[in-house]
């Protein structure tokens, strides 16, 4: 899902002339930044099935040791930043807060769907479209404003530096729209139904 949010706004980015300027720029950060996000999301699944195995939903420790974790995918990331074209300081005292809210979403998320799969319900019995968009759109909406603290700590090229802000925000204005679209087309694929669960 984070793959098809990053390659719709991507297009969507490219529209845009400060933005078709840049992206030569900041595609490599972005592809980066996605398979990096991928790479926490897969933790904070495991996390849920875990808990669930242990018959436990996932509580704020685990919520903060996913944090810690994410932290070091972050180092790692930084690691291999240096050959991007762009230097980058994530801003952790802003993005933090942000950060943990999507983990504790995604938990909460995972583990409902996992118990209902685990109990033999499908998802439709488990969770209403409505309440699954609007899930899924919060935990986008938070990456978008994530995203958006992390675009404006970046030091751009030369050319690029004075435009900075205008990314930003175009940036942020269309990962949200394109959050808004993927949520519900998410929500009517997984095939929810409307009415509350049973």
């Amino acid at each position: 899902m984070l793959r098809e949010f990053s390659r719709r706004t991507t297009e969507r980015l490219r529209a845009a002339l400060p933005l078709r300027l840049a992206l030569p720029a900041l595609e490599p950060v972005l592809a980066e930044n996605v398979a990096k996000e991928v790479r926490k999301d897969a933790l904070v699944i495991a996390c849920a099935a875990e808990a669930l195995a242990a018959g436990a939903p996932p509580g704020p420790e685990a919520a903060r040791r996913l944090l810690a974790a994410a932290r070091e995918i972050d180092r790692e990331f930084l690691a291999r930043a240096g050959r991007l074209p762009v230097r980058i300081e994530i801003p952790y005292e802003r993005i933090e807060p942000l950060r943990l809210r999507r983990i504790e979403l995604g938990l909460a998320l995972a583990h409902r769907v996992l118990d209902g799969w685990r109990q033999g319900k499908k998802l439709r019995r488990v969770i209403s479209r409505e309440e699954l968009e609007r899930r899924v759109f919060e935990m986008l909406q938070l990456y978008a404003d994530e995203t958006q603290a992390l675009s404006l700590s970046l030091r751009l090229p030369g050319f690029l530096a004075p435009v900075r802000e205008r990314i930003a925000q175009r940036l942020h204005l269309d990962l949200s729209s394109v959050a808004r679209s993927l949520s519900r087309e998410v929500a009517r694929a997984a095939g929810a139904s409307r009415a509350a669960p049973h």
